[in-house]
């Protein structure tokens, strides 16, 4: 008998026939964290000094327009009252005056029970 030599593709055959995920595919992008759409509204607001009501998660609610922002807070200027400084996390959630004008101008008037 002879001896039986084992044939093996070499490495380098082994990845030109079956190419891997990392080598020659392209990975799938992580999602951005962060989308800019905050950014986008706050810097359209600050630009035309809109008039914004914010609903504190209290229950607050504060009239003014966004002189600036951060990461972490907004300064609200208002009229006929201080300025203030809020904290974002404090925010439950903002809307602009006029639409606040409006859903009032809507409510029919409520009836009074005796």
């Amino acid at each position: 008998m002879s001896d039986r030599k084992l044939i093996r593709p070499s490495m380098t055959e082994m990845m030109e026939r079956f190419p891997t995920r990392g080598t020659t595919g392209r990975r799938k992008q992580a999602p951005a964290e962060q989308t800019n759409a905050e950014n986008f509204y706050y810097l359209k607001q600050m630009q035309t000094r809109t008039s914004m009501v914010v609903v504190l998660s209290d229950g607050t609610e504060l009239i003014g327009w966004i002189e600036w922002y951060d990461k972490n807070c907004i300064k609200l200027n208002r009229d006929r009252a201080p300025n203030l400084l809020i904290f974002k996390h404090s925010v439950k959630f903002m809307f602009k005056e006029e639409e606040l004008n409006q859903r009032r101008r809507r409510r029919p008037p409520q009836e009074r029970q005796p």
